[in-house]
């Protein structure tokens, strides 16, 4: 059977990722028929109407699903097409009650023409009462218009859709969880919106245990812990997940949500000071947006240069373990953040466990930064959120089996050159922070 997404008019290039990561979720066999990201609708197929329900019941980018009955360049041509494709479909609908919507994009109608429309499927035996609310069915006309039909005062749309509807997402949970609302944010927290959409993309479900190494407040365990999953979290400042105590922390925002029993622990550590133990393969996915810093340097703990500051080594056998120690750290290298992130998830992920996480570039294509590769995992989509002269992408891979690795490039993986993480400035070991106060103007 074939069925219409409608997505909502925002991220397009995550569209596919969060449905075809859902079909995985709900064990869904999803073909996707025909989509473009200038459109909202994305024609699919699917085994039955309770495999669509269950696609759509979770996602965040797309508002419904209905049952694909005709489409055509023309009116005339979708009503020729509905009288070909459906009429032995028509019987069902015939006591049921029922309405018609009429909806557009990059165009417009007014009450009349939309009315007129509607009438225009009076040979439809449907003898059922008419109600515009809680009807038993609805159907709706799809019109894709040209760009700027309006201004341009084109009279037609391009292509017409006509199918009824199934089921709507979960795009209103967006609101429940909007920063807004929140007890608990920093000026890092991820928004709503996307924190869901990562959680889809990197499969959080029931009885999985997903894990953030760049914590903050929390915006990402929330979401994961919102489809079932058990959250972990850890951040190299635990004030971040402190905060002030109480509502105002970490564990307050799980509170705030009733989202407790899904919440494993947090705590303060970086990424490569952890005492999560590498090759014990536990996650189900990592989910982070890593420092970019622009703001500051990206730092890690540890010293800069241990001999010429012996005090402070001593400083820490001694008082490392008072509630009040703030650790020292030293300058942090950009691409060497990336690898290690990389290799962390490469040894702490299980078989299929997903890697999703946020990555900035400038949009220029001499500064633009490669996405990160390694022998052990799969790239599976790269999103992209565009700004101005820069984006950010959400990139997820996919775990392989180890019998899936090529020993030949995993062995030249870590013979690599590592100078990328030398330097001393934070300019130096930043390129994007380097691009990103220099307006990403290229250099001469």
């Amino acid at each position: 059977m074939d069925f219409i997404i409608k997505f909502a008019q925002t991220h397009e290039t995550f569209r596919l990722a969060e449905i075809r990561a859902l079909a995985l979720i709900e064990g869904v066999d999803l073909k996707v028929v025909e989509y473009s990201d200038q459109s909202p609708l994305c024609l699919v197929s699917l085994p039955s109407a309770e495999a669509a329900q269950k696609l759509i019941r979770r996602s965040i980018l797309a508002q419904s699903i209905h049952e694909f009955w005709a489409k055509g360049t023309t009116l005339a041509a979708l009503h020729e097409s509905v009288k070909l494709r459906t009429a032995h479909l028509w019987s069902q609908f015939k006591e049921p009650s029922f309405k018609f919507d009429v909806e557009y994009f990059q165009g417009g109608r007014t009450a009349a023409q939309r009315l007129a429309i509607i009438n225009s499927f009076d040979y439809l035996p449907f003898d059922g009462p008419i109600r515009m609310k809680d009807p038993d069915h609805i159907f709706t006309v799809f019109e894709i218009w040209p760009f700027d039909s309006v201004p341009l005062g084109i009279e037609n749309p391009d292509m017409v859709y006509f199918g009824r509807f199934v089921a709507a997402s979960s795009r209103d949970v967006i609101l429940r969880f909007d920063l807004k609302k929140r007890g608990y944010i920093s000026t890092t927290s991820m928004d709503s919106e996307l924190s869901l959409v990562t959680a889809n993309i990197a499969l959080a479900a029931p009885g999985k245990l997903f894990y953030d190494p760049f914590v903050g407040t929390g915006s990402f365990p929330v979401a994961c812990a919102y489809f079932g999953a058990m959250g972990w979290g850890s951040d190299i400042d635990g004030r971040s997940i402190r905060g002030a105590g109480g509502q105002k922390s970490l564990r307050g925002n799980f509170e705030q949500y009733n989202l407790q029993s899904c919440l494993g622990d947090v705590f303060a550590a970086d990424l490569i000071n952890s005492p999560i133990k590498r090759g014990r393969r536990i996650w189900d996915g990592i989910v982070c947006d890593p420092p970019y810093g622009v703001r500051e340097g990206l730092r890690v703990l540890g010293l800069r240069d241990p001999e010429k500051t012996p005090w402070l080594i001593e400083k820490g056998k001694k008082d490392g373990s008072l509630p009040d120690f703030v650790p020292p750290k030293k300058p942090y290298s950009f691409f060497a953040m990336l690898n290690d992130i990389l290799d962390f998830a490469s040894e702490t992920l299980v078989d299929n466990g997903r890697l999703s996480f946020w990555m900035p570039t400038a949009n220029d294509e001499e500064q633009e930064i490669p996405v990160p590769t390694h022998p052990c995992l799969e790239v599976v989509a790269v999103c992209v959120q565009v700004f101005n002269k820069w984006s950010r992408r959400l990139i997820t891979y996919r775990r392989i089996s180890d019998d899936q690795v090529a020993p030949k490039a995993l062995g030249a993986y870590h013979a690599r050159d590592k100078a990328e993480s030398f330097g001393t400035t934070a300019d130096e070991l930043n390129p994007f922070r380097r691009g990103y106060f220099r307006k990403f103007e290229a250099d001469e």
